[in-house]
């Protein structure tokens, strides 16, 4: 049964007095996607020059490698907004390839060594240099490969307004940022108990290409010859496959509040690693990671959601300054029969979990409870749509369908309340729509992914398919004017400020690297 805090807050939400409040809701997205030749390897070009500075363009960049571009739409409290940019950015770069495509799905294409993999390369700056070095050092700790996984963020984040009405509803011990702050890691600790919602109804992910295991015993079964899948997995991305990656399974990082998490992830950043050391920090001249620590930056812990501040800051010091400024949901597959990766229900979902999560009373995750929120997401992505699937609840097994129809039981006053904020019935019927996935699970992306791959001799040939239609697609929907003239314009703009950033003086890289922790 649903639990609420401040109970006279809903209700005064829930009769949509202050519906209208969460028009101002704040969106945004960021997709990355691998950039392939035509035969469908790893693209071994430099990112290319028609996009502009991957340092400093604002909504075109790279992540890990020079191939993994990375699209950023601008923040929007027009729900349409963000997938209507990240459209245009997408037709835009699509069109600036030579003879390449965009890999359509969160994992990669076929992978030859890890040093075949090209880290991206922002220029001479300090500034750049400390994001190259920054990626030297997960390629040595994790393996290349890892980081050519892909996948989309969604950043969320509620008015000022609606804090208001909500902390003067809640007669709240906190206020003002403070307030804010605890409620938003009140949000992030119900995501992590009921976030497996996300892989079950959006993974896409339940299959590899053979090359992805270099070699390596796996208990995957084979799909088809160079084909290796999991025939109830949903996301294999989120798996140990993938960005949950075992290195990072004994660091413990609370949620429980705003100053357990910075101070968990300051000391991450400065606590020794004995293989880390063993590994080495610097060759000679060359730097081969940032440091020897748990973690180099924070920015190295993968986490399925994140509390997020806008600043020049290091992001644990910039939280633990000024809190909580939004929210990083990071568990959305690229989907990847849409050419753009993403569907337009995964942020309508996605909007009414994250206000239930925030409504819902959100205790502090013992370890007890961290274990079973990590069984249960393990359970998804691996076994999502097996039958019968059992996940915990405060340690009994509980049926994973009547479980995730309670939820959406839960979820449906607040399709309601956004519902009523923007007007007719989005979130309802988007709601109603995805439910019928509980009960369907062959309807799921995951086990239309699967089919694909079957259907069409393997993961390779279906990737490769849907990239080369997907960006012959793009390239074929002329931009207008104006919106051609933008892009073009921020391409210019962003060359111009690389070129001031890397005319200036630059001290030591050392003593840029001391300035950064310090």
């Amino acid at each position: 049964m649903l639990k609420f805090t401040c109970c006279d807050a809903v209700k005064q939400f829930s009769e949509h007095a202050a519906a209208p409040l969460l028009r101002g809701i704040t969106r945004g997205y960021e997709r990355e996607c691998l950039r392939v030749d035509r035969s469908g390897t790893l693209a071994q070009t430099p990112h290319p020059l028609t996009l502009g500075s991957k340092l400093t363009h604002p909504w075109i960049t790279t992540d890990y490698s020079e191939a993994l571009l990375e699209f950023i739409t601008p923040p929007s409290q027009d729900p349409a907004f963000p997938l209507q940019f990240l459209r245009d950015i997408h037709r835009y770069s699509a069109q600036q390839l030579q003879g390449e495509y965009l890999w359509a799905g969160s994992m990669p294409c076929v992978l030859s060594t890890d040093q075949a993999i090209p880290i991206a390369d922002y220029g001479p700056s300090n500034a750049a240099r400390f994001k190259y070095v920054y990626r030297e050092g997960l390629g040595l700790r994790y393996g290349r490969q890892m980081q050519t996984i892909a996948g989309a963020h969604y950043n969320w984040s509620l008015p000022a307004d609606f804090w208001l009405a909500l902390q003067d509803g809640c007669c709240a011990k906190n206020v003002g940022q403070a307030f804010v702050s605890e409620r938003y890691f009140g949000l992030i600790r119900n995501f992590l108990r009921f976030g497996w919602l996300i892989p079950y109804l959006f993974g896409a992910s339940p299959a590899i290409c053979e090359s992805f295991l270099r070699g390596h015993p796996s208990d995957l079964p084979e799909l088809v010859p160079g084909t290796r899948y999991g025939p109830y997995a949903t996301s294999l991305r989120m798996s140990d496959l993938g960005y949950q990656n075992r290195a990072q399974a004994n660091l413990h990082i609370s949620v429980n509040s705003l100053a357990e998490y910075t101070q968990a992830l300051e000391a991450a950043i400065r606590t020794p690693d004995p293989y880390y050391e063993q590994l080495g920090v610097r060759d000679g001249d060359h730097w081969k990671q940032l440091n020897a620590n748990l973690l180099q930056t924070e920015s190295e812990y993968y986490a399925g959601i994140r509390p997020k501040r806008v600043g020049h800051d290091r992001p644990a010091k910039a939280l633990q300054r000024d809190g909580v400024e939004y929210i990083e949901m990071r568990l959305f597959d690229l989907n990847p029969f849409i050419d753009i990766g993403i569907a337009p229900e995964q942020s309508t979902f996605a909007d009414v979990l994250l206000l239930m999560c925030l409504f819902r009373d959100s205790p502090p995750i013992t370890s007890r409870e961290q274990s079973e929120n990590d069984e249960n997401k393990h359970r998804i992505v691996n076994y999502g749509r097996q039958p019968g699937l059992q996940l915990l609840v405060h340690n009994r097994e509980q049926p994973f369908r009547s479980l995730a129809h309670e939820l959406f039981d839960d979820m449906q006053p607040f399709a309601d309340m956004l519902d009523a904020a923007y007007g007719g019935q989005r979130y309802s019927s988007t709601m109603q729509g995805l439910r019928t996935r509980i009960d369907q699970p062959d309807s799921t992306p995951s086990a239309q992914v699967l089919e694909a791959a079957r259907t069409q001799g393997g993961f390779f040939n279906f990737g490769m398919q849907m990239a080369r239609q997907h960006t012959q697609a793009l390239q074929a929907q002329a931009l207008d004017a104006a919106t051609t003239a933008k892009f073009v314009a921020s391409v210019k703009d962003s060359l111009q400020a690389q070129q001031k950033i890397d005319a200036a003086e630059q001290g030591s890289f050392e003593a840029f690297v001391a300035q950064y922790f310090a």
